[in-house]
């Protein structure tokens, strides 16, 4: 199944009723299907440019209607990186959804590939213990990075702290997959709620678009 704007535009629909303090109650109109997923929101700058503002997901499949519903809000609200999204926000955001797709244990840690892959990990810490982290496909052509440049920053992500050796780099178990990704902006959400009979609520046209 491939992601469409829909699915973003449904992310949106349920931060907006959160923000606004109402029950969402829009239902879908795309299918059910179970998917592993990640939901990313972004702000965007008056010259284009997009600053991470939230992204969780899940790699255990879930149907899309409850997945996007609960990530739309985790991630927006309870990243830990970042203070929660406000309503005065919402006209700067773009909204991404990513379905995970074709998982595959790798050979090594270097088995995978810059721009198709997203990667997960799993390695020991300084003091033993099993920690996980993961980058998306986009993630390391969007930040210019090489395959161990890339396991190098998954690393400290995952909160390993010491220096990184290569026996480390060889001890990690890594995961590769793919995954069918797109985004929309809230201007394109607020055209697409004005073609429908419902409209758009009240206080999303009150929000004064200011673009930082």
């Amino acid at each position: 199944m491939a992601v469409t704007k829909e699915h973003c535009f449904y992310c949106f629909d349920v931060l907006a009723a959160q923000l606004e303090g109402t029950q969402h109650d829009t239902a879908p109109q795309f299918s059910d299907d179970e998917y592993p997923l990640f939901v990313t929101w972004n702000t965007i700058s008056r010259n284009g440019s997009h600053r991470l503002r939230g992204c969780i997901g899940n790699f255990s499949p879930m149907p899309l209607h409850s997945g996007l519903r609960e990530y739309a809000l985790t991630s927006a609200l309870r990243d830990r990186r970042f203070s929660p999204i406000t309503a005065q926000e919402l006209p700067k955001l773009s909204c991404a959804v990513s379905l995970l797709t074709d998982f595959e244990d790798a050979d090594n840690y270097l088995d995978w590939e810059v721009g198709k892959h997203g990667i997960w990990i799993e390695f020991r810490n300084e003091s033993g213990s099993k920690r996980t982290a993961t980058y998306l496909p986009d993630v390391a052509p969007e930040q210019g990075w090489t395959k161990e440049e890339a396991i190098e920053s998954l690393l400290r992500k995952g909160g390993y702290m010491a220096p990184i050796t290569d026996k480390l780099k060889k001890s990690i178990k890594l995961t590769r997959y793919q995954s069918s990704k797109t985004s929309a902006t809230f201007g394109e959400f607020v055209a697409f709620k004005k073609k429908q009979e419902s409209g758009i609520p009240a206080f999303i046209t009150a929000i004064e678009t200011v673009i930082d």
